[in-house]
């Protein structure tokens, strides 16, 4: 069983910046993927960036050269920086993590607003 601990989410303001945490604990296996999704009120879940043990990344067109998806593998941990923060991010933003199954944190709101 994987555990998953958000940290990071927060208010800023439009322009601003916030680094988000997922620090993964508890695998017997090793995490394939990492990666971090948003929830919006009234709005599916969808991706925003994930990587790879390996290092590949993969970004939601909308967040391209805003966002920037990392891993520590020795530690388990993804991070999200988030530059250019925009009204549409916020969301409440969940870290997943693949082994031969999906596990989901409890997810960290982030709210952009003036």
């Amino acid at each position: 069983q994987v555990q998953l601990v958000e940290s990071g989410g927060g208010l800023v303001q439009p322009g601003g910046s916030l680094r988000l945490s997922c620090a993964a604990s508890g695998s017997n296996f090793s995490i394939n993927v990492m990666g971090w999704y948003r929830q919006a009120p009234g709005k599916q879940r969808e991706l925003v960036a994930a990587v790879t043990s390996g290092g590949s990344t993969n970004y939601a067109d909308s967040v391209k050269g805003r966002f920037t998806i990392s891993r520590d593998n020795a530690k388990n941990t993804v991070y999200l920086q988030m530059n250019s923060l925009e009204p549409e991010a916020t969301a409440v933003y969940y870290c997943k993590a693949h082994t031969y199954r999906d596990y989901w944190g409890q997810g960290t709101q982030v709210t952009v607003s003036s």
